[in-house]
């Protein structure tokens, strides 16, 4: 038997190995459910993968709602196109809360979101909802962290959600089936470059 001939029969061995165990830990998953997923850390790219599963789910012909926070008053690409495919958007109106520097206005906004937000979790007609940047609403208190909690558990059980934002609340990682952390390793802002249209935003 030649070294080559050697080489691929261990490549088939190993890689049948890794069969097994796939098909293994796919047959043992057998709990159907909506899934909480949250999308956390200092990095680019939360909303932007939140987005992507919405997109994904409407290519698979689901509901989706969506919530946005922080930069509401941004031109959104994700935004412009989603509409077109039935997805439903709330907006928060103040955008960036360090441009406004008023807690009272912020807060007010952010509770009217948080009101519709209350309103896609109790729906069981939207397969799909996204409470983009809703961390930071915790965080600075204009939501509260009991609130949310309760409308989580509380929503139809095959409804997925989806949370973005820096800093997610440990009660929130706990209770959530998948978490990702988007670490930044280097961003183009650092270096003084401006954000580019249809990349950043």
């Amino acid at each position: 038997m030649t070294t080559e001939t050697n080489k691929e029969t261990r490549h088939k061995a190993r890689q049948q190995k890794v069969k097994e165990n796939v098909d293994a830990r796919i047959a043992a998953a057998q709990e159907e459910k909506g899934l909480l997923l949250i999308i956390t850390g200092n990095g680019k790219g939360k909303s932007t993968s939140g987005f992507g599963t919405v997109a994904r789910a409407v290519g698979h012909g689901l509901t989706c709602g969506v919530a946005q926070f922080i930069k509401g008053t941004w031109d959104c690409g994700e935004r412009n196109l989603l509409t077109q495919h039935g997805v439903t958007f709330h907006v928060m109106a103040t955008g960036f809360t360090w441009e406004t520097q008023n807690k009272e206005a912020d807060t007010a906004a952010a509770q009217e979101i948080w009101q519709e937000c209350k309103k896609m979790l109790a729906d069981e007609s939207l397969d799909v909802v996204l409470l983009d940047e809703l961390t930071y609403m915790v965080s600075y208190g204009y939501v509260e962290l009991d609130e949310v909690v309760e409308a989580l558990n509380n929503r139809p059980s095959m409804q997925s959600v989806v949370i973005t934002g820096r800093g997610a609340h440990r009660t929130l990682i706990e209770m959530a089936d998948t978490v990702s952390e988007v670490k930044n390793v280097k961003h183009a802002f650092d270096s003084g470059v401006k954000a580019l249209k249809g990349i950043d935003w």
